[in-house]
């Protein structure tokens, strides 16, 4: 099956416009066991309340059945069950939760559309993408700015946009080079499921379950044709200066040398946007000015201090280097900050009560976590804060699982000669 897939993909990548007219019939018994094996057992249940060891007890029959169904396309994917979690700014985001079966051929279907689709996908796109990552982003975003001459930084925020994606518009980009209609049948009926929450079932007429398996590939198919695509053809290939666009997922900063050009690409970005459902949250968006010449003119005009931007958690400011030379400074945003210390908080007052070796053991793996994502290059200072105060919470934390308290600095600090706290260490260096 493997082999399958890389031909599609080998193919893909030669052809200017590829057409695949046949791809349903991949979605049989080999491809769909192998879905079932690749699936995280631990994973929340859905509505259907079936876990993958239940499932796999007579997989080999469930395939099969599943198969027949497929087939005769009597298949019809359940409901996705809605459950919120906290972003760490007051608001819920919305998950769905896939049936287990769903999982599993939307898992297929992920691999089909990966195929035709990654061979096509640009390198400034980095969100849900094989071999990419956040830190890829934000390595190329600083060095662009550093090594061009870019001046002005477009900040946009879309609104909702999983939310709002236009189930017309995902068919016809998919379509642009998957002309199998039964594929196409397969993601409209995932598109229209629904979802069920607090036992009441809302219909799906826009958008795509976040959560959902197929979304994130669906969400790049959407950013490449209605953003990176068109920023080629509009300003890549046709702008007077230097410019730059990097996308992770809905999240995408854009750079220009030029002032008018950055103001013509905000103004007619949100056009473009808006042509496809979608819209730009205008209290979190902005045109701000930023590079190797902003903290000069800003002066000279006594505006102070170069603004900065956040993008994938972390605070872009301009600065300098050891040498005095202009560099671009990452740094854990204030918003990112504060809602991980209070996710902290928050979960060492549910452990309190459970032995401290095992609470120890599971703060270091939360704390290596946040080191190996917040740890790169300029970042060294907010990781020690981090630390410094995940070390304060403990320290009360500890004090409170009885009425007396339960340690003194001095007994805390040989508490964590045998329990000792991972320490602060940078994972990635955006300038190799």
């Amino acid at each position: 099956m493997e082999t399958k897939l890389e031909r599609i993909a080998d193919k893909s990548a030669r052809e200017t416009k590829p057409e695949f007219t046949s791809l349903y019939h991949l979605l049989n018994a080999e491809l769909l066991t192998q879905c079932h094996r690749e699936l995280d057992g631990s994973k929340a249940l859905g509505i259907d309340r079936v876990s993958k060891e239940e499932y796999g007890k007579d997989l080999r029959e469930n395939i099969k059945d599943l198969v027949v169904r497929l087939k005769n396309k009597s298949y019809k994917p359940l409901p996705s069950l809605r459950k919120y979690i906290d972003k760490g700014n007051g608001k819920k985001r919305p998950l769905g939760l896939a049936a287990y079966e769903d999982k599993i051929v939307q898992l297929g279907l992920k691999k089909i559309l990966e195929a035709v689709y990654e061979p096509k996908f640009r390198d400034i796109m980095y969100g849900f993408r094989p071999n990419r990552s956040c830190h890829g982003a934000v390595k190329e975003l600083c060095s662009r700015i550093v090594r061009e001459k870019i001046n002005y930084i477009v900040d946009a925020d879309i609104k909702g946009f999983f939310d709002h994606m236009d189930h017309e518009w995902i068919l016809e980009f998919v379509k642009y080079y998957m002309k199998d209609p039964n594929i196409l049948g397969l993601i409209r009926k995932y598109l229209k499921a629904g979802v069920m929450e607090e036992g009441e079932y809302k219909a799906s007429e826009e958008g795509a379950v976040q959560g959902g398996i197929i979304s994130p590939v669906l969400a790049n198919i959407y950013m490449h044709h209605v953003l990176v695509l068109w920023y080629e053809r509009k300003w890549k290939k046709t702008a007077k200066g230097d410019s730059f666009l990097i996308v992770y997922a809905d999240d995408f900063i854009a750079g220009f040398q030029y002032k008018e050009e950055a103001e013509a690409y905000y103004r007619e970005m949100q056009e473009r946007m808006s042509k496809f459902g979608l819209e730009i949250e205008s209290s979190k968006s902005r045109l701000l000015e930023f590079g190797r010449y902003a903290e000069e003119r800003r002066k000279r005009r006594g505006e102070g201090k170069p603004e900065t931007f956040d993008f994938l958690g972390f605070t872009f400011y301009c600065g300098k280097s050891r040498g005095g030379k202009f560099c671009v400074i990452p740094r854990t945003s204030r918003k990112k900050f504060r809602a991980k210390l209070r996710a902290m908080k928050e979960w060492l007052k549910r452990v309190r009560n459970i032995p401290v070796k095992e609470v120890m053991a599971t703060l270091n793996r939360k704390l290596v976590g946040h080191y190996r994502y917040y740890g790169i290059s300029h970042n060294g200072q907010m990781l020690v804060k981090f630390h410094y105060y995940t070390t304060l919470m403990l320290f009360r934390t500890m004090n409170r699982r009885s009425q007396k308290g339960s340690y003194t600095w001095e007994g805390f600090r040989q508490m964590l000669t045998y329990y000792p706290m991972a320490k602060p260490k940078i994972y990635f260096n955006i300038y190799v």
